[in-house]
């Protein structure tokens, strides 16, 4: 059996990977969700959202205010902190779970992380901003560092994510951010094809030899609406299939907009794939 990671904390709380499955709740404070649930510069309607997944069991926040669909409109800096930093400031004083900011732009975290969020969220991995892994350690949080597709040469899918995650952990390095405090996220649906997607979720499990902890966002993605035909807001069944298959194969956190069904999905599956239920 592979040996997991050490425990992480994130925000006070321990995160001990292997023993359940967390729950990353989505806030998107953007204008242009790709799931359509995009609240914009509505800071009470996005607080109460907030305070709503971590009653309904979310172990994390994360809060974005750009969007990252295909073909997305990119926001300034300060726009994107405009959206998001009342709303982290708001969420820090109201609920006891981590927060988390979702960003690719030093300047947004720098802000967010000042603020007092507790976690980077970097769909780039790192690699977008060049300020982004000094600002990281300088703060001493952890980050989730994601391989992004878009743009990138194919070869093979678990290859070209093993090659995109080293890059990362590598830049992390050289900043000196420690590589325990680095969780790693393959990019479902960051410039893959369909197919390329279920390819991933098939072979996650070959990632679990990096040695650390592994978030997957599957959460009503165009490959899922793509395989059922089915429009974004009609697609929770689809995201809870990916969902499942990804614990299977080794996901320790899901990021998902449908926290109160998700977080019971995970409990049922841990169940099976963690620990033993007795009669």
């Amino acid at each position: 059996m592979t040996t997991r990671p050490p425990p992480l904390t994130i925000g006070g709380r321990e995160f001990a990977w292997g023993r359940r499955t967390y729950v990353m709740g989505v806030l998107n404070i953007t204008l242009d969700s790709f799931s359509g649930d995009g609240l914009g510069y509505d800071v009470e309607a996005a607080v109460a959202q907030g305070r709503r997944f971590a009653e309904e069991g979310a172990d994390i926040l994360d809060v974005g205010g750009e969007s990252t669909r295909p073909g997305f409109d990119p926001v300034s800096a300060e726009e994107e902190i405009a959206r998001a930093l009342p709303v982290i400031e708001r969420l820090l004083a109201e609920v006891d779970i981590p927060i988390s900011i979702d960003t690719s732009k030093s300047k947004v975290a720098k802000a967010a992380l000042k603020a007092g969020a507790h976690l980077l969220n970097d769909v780039s991995g790192l690699r977008h901003d060049p300020e982004m892994a000094a600002l990281v350690a300088r703060f001493g949080v952890p980050a989730v560092v994601m391989h992004n597709q878009r743009g990138c040469p194919f070869s093979d899918v678990i290859g070209d994510i093993r090659g995109g995650l080293e890059a990362s952990i590598a830049l992390a390095a050289a900043a000196g951010v420690p590589r325990e405090r680095l969780i790693i996220d393959p990019g479902f649906g960051f410039g893959w094809t369909v197919e390329q997607n279920l390819e991933m979720l098939r072979r996650l499990g070959e990632l679990v030899d990096i040695g650390l902890p592994i978030l997957v966002g599957t959460s009503r993605k165009s490959a899922i609406g793509a395989v059922l035909g089915l429009p974004v807001e009609e697609r929770l069944m689809g995201t809870a299939a990916t969902v499942v298959i990804a614990i299977a194969h080794g996901a320790d956190i899901v990021r998902v907009h449908d926290v109160k069904e998700m977080v019971q999905l995970c409990r049922m599956a841990d169940a099976v794939v963690r620990t033993p239920v007795e009669d």
